[in-house]
């Protein structure tokens, strides 16, 4: 008996040699866009942060053109701890949490002041979304400046809402959905992986995206008119599963909350640059830009108070807590 106890100490012992004294934990983010894109790229800012900070103990792989999921999978694949990170377009939400259409209501964010009040970190109206976004399983990091949407045509610009009438357009939000139809067009959700198919097959006349998207999917090979309406701010989130985040050490937990941060800023700061390189590169490739004009925008505005009225009334006390929150901001 001693000396099978003998033995079993001594296997016991060459078990704990042979693991490694400070085994790496693995950071693994789904993104749905090429790494080439800017919020690609910003993922690639939050890994060379965290990897240096943490000397090697957090280790961040970043799986870009959703390879493992797609957008609209992220949240419940990250909530339920398929994948311990993700990033997802706010919008993805909506169904669990109607409020955050906020950020799509017609014209409601049309100036980048505004944009990055209610965005900041703590804002009243960004705080009470994260909170409810946590009760999914999923814990904001961070999130992603996209720009503002515009519309993508063949032929001629979407200059009015009359231009709207009878299209089929590619959406990405049930709000944005319900702002098609009320101004008499036939709205269809594509994901931002599957649009470039969807315009090169004409399963829709009109696209809506950020500039941005334009340039990393070179949606000029499709469409050839960006009509620059910025009716809606498009945001993306960084998620991490909350079990995971839990089972993390304090000092994972700031060095990962750090590297959120900067690489926060970082998009915030870059994304006025990168929308304005993008409308020259497609420019350059072939696209006519078209800018509405003062009194185009207020039809746009009249025609679209419908929406605004219709989400506020369906949507429950945290849409009109933070509406209010965003009105207030002006």
């Amino acid at each position: 008996m001693k000396r099978f106890a003998t033995l079993l100490g001594a296997a016991t012992l060459l078990a704990a040699l042979a693991q490694p004294a400070n085994a790496e934990t693995k950071l693994r983010i789904s993104l749905q866009l090429p790494l080439k894109s800017h919020l690609g790229q910003n993922l690639l800012v939050f890994k060379e942060e965290v990897e240096r900070e943490s000397k090697g103990d957090l280790v961040v792989e970043i799986y870009d053109s959703a390879q493992l999921y797609k957008d609209k999978e992220v949240p419940q694949a990250v909530g339920t701890g398929q994948i311990e990170m993700g990033v997802a377009s706010l919008t993805r939400y909506v169904g669990d949490i109607p409020a955050v259409d906020v950020f799509y209501m017609p014209f409601l964010f049309n100036t980048e002041e505004l944009i990055r009040k209610a965005t900041a970190p703590g804002s009243p109206v960004r705080q009470p979304l994260d909170d409810a976004i946590l009760g999914t399983g999923g814990r904001v990091l961070w999130w992603q400046a996209y720009g503002s949407n515009i519309l993508l045509s063949k032929g001629s610009p979407i200059k009015t809402p009359a231009d709207l009438k009878g299209k089929k357009a590619r959406v990405y939000s049930k709000s944005l959905g319900t702002w098609v139809e009320t101004l008499g067009g036939a709205p269809t959700i594509i994901s931002g992986s599957e649009q470039y198919i969807a315009y090169q097959r004409g399963t829709v006349d009109i696209g809506m995206t950020g500039v941005s998207g334009v340039k990393s999917r070179k949606l000029w090979d499709v469409m050839d008119t960006i009509s620059a309406t910025n009716n809606a701010d498009i945001e993306f989130l960084v998620v991490v599963n909350e079990k995971f985040w839990q089972g993390l050490t304090d000092k994972q937990r700031a060095i990962i909350t750090a590297g959120a941060r900067t690489a926060e800023i970082a998009v915030r700061d870059a994304v006025a640059d990168i929308e304005a390189d993008a409308f020259e590169i497609a420019k350059k490739n072939g696209m006519m830009v078209y800018r509405p004009t003062a009194g185009e925008v207020d039809q746009w505005r009249t025609a679209s108070q419908p929406v605004i009225d219709k989400w506020l009334g369906a949507s429950g006390p945290l849409a009109q807590q933070v509406y209010d929150a965003a009105v207030s901001l002006r």
